[in-house]
């Protein structure tokens, strides 16, 4: 017999939509209906190389139900926390469908499924019943009268984002598809337990790094590590789509979302609003009017969702709100992430690889011609994957960073970038391995000018920057060291890039130094209390030498930026050989300069101190506000009450105070504001009164919060201004 197959016109339309050249851009949102029902073949068309039923006819089969079986496959894939009505599956791994048909389908019908993302990109085929093969392997799993399981397996590079599926029959004369359900939708992730570039290969890896929903980041000094709980809230409601909302507002190709490397890499510029309207927008001043301190926020969620459902940056971020909401938006997509904390990291405004701080023949900085910088700790992360860009052993932990620093191919963003490339100075490979470099083992330059204004070298350190790099322990509520992922011990003889090492003209100086720095009481300042500071100077010259020196003490933010100088005394002794002398004692009211502190400081740190010759010596921290403690009896589907209480230790009122609590999967961003003569218990000072809020505070405390598991944890931060 003979066949005359023809397009319909519609059918021409939409193969030529999807066949064109114009990328796809746009993931969410296509409700629309991608094919006609059905659609006949073309004289020149096969889509199987089967031959037609003999018979030609027989009677014909029709799709009556398609179940997601999301019971079956999200515990598999390990996704059931999401708390979404769609499949989430993970790429490289079979998940099952279960499709009712009309009749039963014996060997001779032939059909298939057809996954689309986007408008134009390429069609995703399992087929069935035919010996032509489509991209994803497709299997009967199970076979029950008119029903079959089918097994189908997404390739490992498939692209990251919501799919719509169509199951389609071939017939003698064309296609019948089903019609558009969004019910039978689903997302498919990155998948770090397969064959995929982000594998990671142990199993408290994966837990920690992609199914742990809320982490540590840390903050302070090496010294005094300071822990702030975070939520990243990966798979509360709403996120996925918000993470996926976020790649279309930037328009980043759908083709490109299979890409662990380009995924991470437009995502650091993205997090931040600085070149394309991203999620937040930095703030490290001390006003923060028209929108909430950073010191507020207690997780990702509330960011995410504002910014999803506003289209616009939220205000205001700073280094660990950018990683932390960084981090879900990995996580989410399966990526393995976790959050960086460097402690004395360097920021290379030039990208020289070394730190050049200036200071006048006082002693006192030059803050006008200094633009290199020391922040107390800087906050980014890091993410698990393989670099077909780069030599084999490079692959793993990766470096990005979504604050915005410095451009990168002309936009705010930093990474991927691998650690051990970082470690071993190969600072060559893409994508910012300089500037990273210089953050961790940069030398410090102290310059002065000489008589005749030229600018020399009184000093090096190679010890100041990078002093300890710190991330949450898998699995444990306890900092984790990874310093030595990223440098070597100072003087094991292994080589570093020649830019970082070439110093200038250095002047030489006799062998003295500062021995101490010491605080009273003992090596803690107390934000709002006097300070009491002993210099002590010591001499390893054989001959008396004669000291000049500037001791300043101030109030910085954690960037290095000074906001108040609250002491500064200059002094010149004579120091005996081989002795000490301690010339120098200062006691400073603090209080009076913290006022604003708390508002731009993390957990309200300060720091102190002591310059010779532009050379610093000695930092100390402010003590920090006492965390405010929670309680409550958890019980896994139970209601429950949760207590938040808050010590004021200061010598001085508390004003302006907003509490705010968090749950992950338990309770959202919920906030309390108070302000000064509202409650005697929290703005009286030194008598050590708890604030004990119950049902009497529903703003702040959800009488009907539902436990999921008991593993859950209440985030609780605590913002105030020092009056």
């Amino acid at each position: 017999h003979t066949r005359a197959f023809q397009f319909t016109p519609a059918s021409r339309a939409v193969t030529e939509s999807r066949m064109s050249p114009q990328p796809s851009t746009s993931n969410l949102g296509n409700d629309e209906d991608d094919f006609p029902l059905f659609e006949a073949f073309h004289e020149d068309d096969k889509v199987f190389d089967d031959d037609p039923d003999p018979r030609g006819w027989r009677e014909s089969l029709r799709v009556v139900e398609v179940n997601t079986c999301r019971d079956i496959n999200m515990p598999k894939h390990r996704t059931q926390a999401y708390d979404t009505e769609y499949l989430v599956i993970r790429r490289g791994q079979e998940f099952v469908l279960r499709v009712t048909f009309s009749r039963p389908v014996t060997p001779r019908d032939k059909f298939k499924l057809e996954f689309l993302i986007g408008a134009s990109e390429p069609v995703s085929e399992a087929t069935f019943g035919t010996r032509r093969r489509g991209r994803w392997p497709g299997r009967i799993v199970e076979s029950q009268g008119s029903w079959l399981l089918l097994g189908i397996t997404p390739q490992a590079d498939t692209i990251v984002g919501k799919f719509r599926m169509y199951v389609t029959i071939v017939t003698t004369r064309g296609l019948q598809r089903t019609k558009r359900d969004p019910d039978t939708d689903c997302y498919i992730l990155f998948n770090c337990w397969n064959k995929d570039s982000v594998y990671y290969p142990d199993d408290e890896g994966r837990q920690e790094y992609v199914l742990s929903d809320v982490g540590a980041i840390y903050m302070g000094s090496k010294e005094t590590l300071l822990s702030r709980d975070w939520v990243f809230g990966q798979f509360d409601r709403g996120i996925l789509d918000a993470c996926i909302y976020i790649l279309d507002a930037s328009r980043m190709p759908i083709r490109n979302r299979g890409d662990a490397i380009k995924m991470v890499r437009k995502g650091s510029a993205l997090i931040n609003s600085q070149d394309e309207d991203g999620v937040l927008v930095g703030n490290w001043s001390e006003n923060f009017s028209g929108g909430t301190a950073p010191t507020l926020w207690t997780g990702s969620v509330n960011i995410l969702l504002q910014y999803a459902n506003t289209g616009s940056p939220v205000r205001y971020g700073q280094c660990w709100v950018f990683a932390g909401v960084f981090n879900t938006f990995l996580r989410c997509l399966g990526i393995p992430a976790r959050v960086i904390s460097n402690f004395n990291s360097a920021h290379d405004n030039n990208g020289n690889l070394k730190i050049e701080l200036i200071f006048k023949s006082d002693g006192s900085a030059d803050e006008r011609n200094t633009h290199d910088s020391i922040w107390n700790y800087h906050c980014w992360n890091e993410v698990y994957m393989k670099r077909p860009d780069l030599p084999p052993r490079l692959s793993g932990w990766q470096v990005v960073d979504a604050t915005p620093q410095e451009t990168s191919d002309g936009l705010y963003r930093c990474g991927p970038a691998s650690v051990l490339a970082i470690k071993e100075g190969q600072v060559g490979h893409s994508y910012d391995a300089p500037f990273i470099f210089a953050e961790v083992n940069s030398d410090v330059h102290y310059l002065t000018r000489d008589k005749y204004g030229n600018v020399i070298s009184v000093y090096v350190d190679k010890t100041l920057v990078g002093r300890g790099l710190f991330t949450k322990h898998i699995l444990a509520d306890t900092p984790d060291e990874v310093t030595s992922t990223y440098k070597h011990p100072e003087g094991d003889g292994v080589a570093v890039p020649s830019a970082a090492t070439s110093p200038g003209p250095t002047q030489t100086y006799p062998r003295m130094r500062v021995k101490a720095f010491h605080l009273c009481p003992e090596g803690q300042v107390e934000l709002g209390k006097d300070v009491d500071l002993v210099v002590e100077f010591q001499s390893k010259s054989d001959t008396a030498q004669t000291v000049k020196a500037l001791v300043t003490c101030a109030v910085i933010f954690y960037t290095g930026v000074l906001s108040n100088r609250f002491k500064s005394e200059a002094v010149e002794i004579t120091v005996p050989p081989n002795k000490s002398e301690s010339p120098l004692s200062m006691r400073s009211d603090q209080k009076a300069q913290v006022d604003d502190s708390l508002a731009a400081e993390p957990q309200g740190r300060g720091r102190f101190w002591t310059r010779r010759s532009g050379r610093a010596k000695r930092e100390a921290d402010a003590g920090a506000l006492a965390a405010p403690q929670v309680s409550g009896i958890q019980a896994v589907g139970q209601d429950m009450f949760v207590n938040v209480s808050f010590v004021n230790t200061f010598t001085f009122p508390l004003h302006n105070i907003t509490l705010a609590i968090e749950g992950p999967r338990t309770m959202t961003n919920r906030k309390r504001f108070y302000k000064y003569g509202g409650d005697t218990r929290l703005a009286q000072p030194k008598r050590n009164r708890r604030i004990d809020r119950r049902s009497s505070c529903p703003s702040l405390i959800n009488p009907t919060c539902h436990v999921a598991n008991q593993s859950n944890q209440t985030i609780v931060s605590l913002f105030s201004h020092l009056l």
